[in-house]
């Protein structure tokens, strides 16, 4: 298994992510090639928590505009962790 900082890139700080802390449910971004298994073993060893369910998505990228150039966002993907009754992450 690969280290725990190789899947988990980053949490995903949005108003709708920040809301779903109060039932347990965080937001990360992961590695493109980690599975739902590596990621709840990644979330478990990280944070010593027990993982209820991993959800995935792809995200896609958006066109953004700066000045005159146009361009794409990055794509990148999502992995909503469900954690235990009595589990939580202080991130």
């Amino acid at each position: 298994m690969k280290h725990y900082s190789d899947i988990i890139i980053a949490p995903v700080i949005t108003e709708k992510s920040m809301a779903s802390r109060d039932v347990n449910v965080y937001t990360f971004k992961v590695a493109k090639t980690a599975t739902k298994t590596d990621i709840k073993k990644a979330v478990e060893q990280a944070f010593n928590v027990k993982v209820e369910k991993v959800n995935t998505l792809n995200t896609k990228s958006k066109r953004r505009r700066v000045g005159r150039y146009a361009g794409r966002t990055k794509t990148y993907k999502k992995a909503i962790v469900t954690l235990a009754q009595g589990s939580s992450i202080d991130i």
